[in-house]
């Protein structure tokens, strides 16, 4: 260890203390290691929140010969513990399977190890004719066998695979049922794509093992409905009595036409006509007036006054 820049712990300490802009962020001296010859690095303690475990590094050097000590860098480092921001990624590499929404475009990878170029598809057992059978040489881009097996395991251990739910409850496979199009190409023997509307994978790739209970071969009966049937009965001898009344209000009521009142204003006469009959004081007068006619001649009648009087008639009509 050079003695002279080993013995230089101020001039390290006054320059972290310039680097960190205040005496209060720089620690305590942790110690010296010597970096090459007559080239030594004093390190010291950081005390700036959030930079657990960093340290000033303060770097020193000397001229052959010379008893001075002279710095050539200082800086804030990260000791073996200290806490990092995690590694940067690219964009392109953070991106995952599910994370592209409709305004977002996902950048070319040239060297992509599920393509291949169209023109390389020379083997009989890989080629597809669906791939290569386009306008000139075809797409410049095909899928190779590494991206084929990849996307065959993937579909077959997801949720429309042999393994899914649905699958395992089903008693027939995707295979033999009628909605079932198989894909084209070297795919065709094991996944297909599902027409059936009323199955949950409509539209979807879907294995030749897979299956649902949306099968076009189902032979269960068809279920008549857990609620009970309730039979109608209809009641005519019942009778509901209706608040008619109460439905109109008084002020909405029609008024009763003018010519109902007529026959009332007529049958008072009537009626009072009819009166004088009634009484029993009346028959009197009458059996009176019988007896005078039946008498002898040469007696002189009795006149009832009561009889001719008119007031006793009125007295009479009055009293019914």
């Amino acid at each position: 260890m050079d003695a002279v820049l080993d013995a230089a712990v101020d001039l390290a300490r006054e320059t972290a203390i310039e680097v960190a802009e205040g005496a209060e962020w720089v620690g305590e001296h942790l110690g010296t290691h010597e970096d090459e010859d007559r080239l030594v690095t004093h390190l010291f303690a950081c005390a700036m929140p959030g930079y657990r475990g960093w340290v000033w590094s303060v770097t020193l050097s000397r001229a052959p010969r010379a008893r001075e000590a002279k710095v050539c860098e200082a800086h804030l480092v990260p000791a073996d513990d200290a806490l990092l921001a995690p590694a940067w990624i690219p964009w392109a590499d953070r991106v995952r399977p599910g994370d592209l929404e409709p305004s977002m475009v996902l950048p070319k990878i040239h060297e992509d190890a599920r393509l291949m170029p169209g023109y390389e598809v020379t083997d009989p057992e890989l080629e597809d004719a669906m791939e290569i059978w386009e306008l000139g040489l075809g797409r410049e881009r095909v899928l190779a066998p590494t991206g084929r097996d990849s996307a065959a395991e993937r579909w077959h251990r997801g949720s429309h695979g042999p393994t899914a739910p649905s699958a395992v409850a089903s008693a027939q496979q995707c295979s033999t049922c009628a909605f079932f199009i198989p894909l084209t190409g070297s795919l065709r023997t094991e996944f297909g794509a599902c027409a059936n509307e009323w199955s949950p994978s409509d539209g979807k790739v879907v294995a030749v093992d897979h299956g649902c209970g949306a099968h076009s071969q189902t032979d269960i009966e068809q279920q008549s409905t857990r609620w009970p049937a309730n039979n109608p009965v209809f009641d005519t001898d019942a009778v509901v009595e209706m608040p008619v009344a109460a439905e109109v209000p008084a002020a909405e009521a029609p008024a009763e036409p003018e010519v109902q009142a007529e026959p009332e204003a007529q049958a008072e006469p009537e009626e009072a006509h009819a009166a004088p009959e009634a009484p029993a004081e009346l028959e009197a007068p009458e059996a009176a007036e019988a007896s005078a006619e039946q008498a002898p001649a040469d007696e002189a009648p009795v006149e009832d006054a009561p009889v001719e009087e008119t007031p006793e008639v009125d007295d009479a009509t009055d009293t019914h």
